[in-house]
């Protein structure tokens, strides 16, 4: 049953930073858009290379198992911080909707960081616990 759940555990790392990977990346190739919109919503432009680090950057290390519950516990309290910033306007289209998946998103996160990486990660290789 152990090779079971690591194998479940390996496949969930695997799809949650997927969407953070892209994000990042999109962040990068259109930076001054990402910037400018991030000032509209009243967030300085100046943090835009701290979410980039932590979208493309943490979703690598997610998805590799290195760093895994410090990224984990500070990607779940990005996602949720995001939550009220770009989505809390709920008279506006699909943000009631939005805000409620970054929350689904961040109680995953939250799992990942309790029981930690699994048996297939750069941590685990490590014998670490971070």
């Amino acid at each position: 049953m152990k090779k079971l759940d690591d194998a479940g555990v390996l496949l969930a790392r695997v799809l949650m930073p997927i969407l953070f990977i892209v994000a990042g990346w999109g962040k990068i190739n259109g930076y001054s858009g990402t910037q400018q919109y991030m000032e509209a919503m009243g967030v300085p432009g100046f943090l835009l290379p701290l979410t980039i680090l932590l979208e493309f950057g943490g979703g690598l290390a997610i998805l590799f198992g290195f760093f895994t519950r410090t990224t984990a516990i500070i990607t779940a309290v990005f996602t949720i911080l995001t939550a009220f910033l770009f989505h809390g306007d709920f008279s506006q289209g699909m943000n009631s909707t939005m805000f409620m998946k970054n929350f689904t998103i961040a109680g995953g996160y939250l799992l990942l960081a309790t029981f930690g990486p699994g048996a297939y990660s750069i941590d685990r290789v490590l014998n670490k616990k971070w």
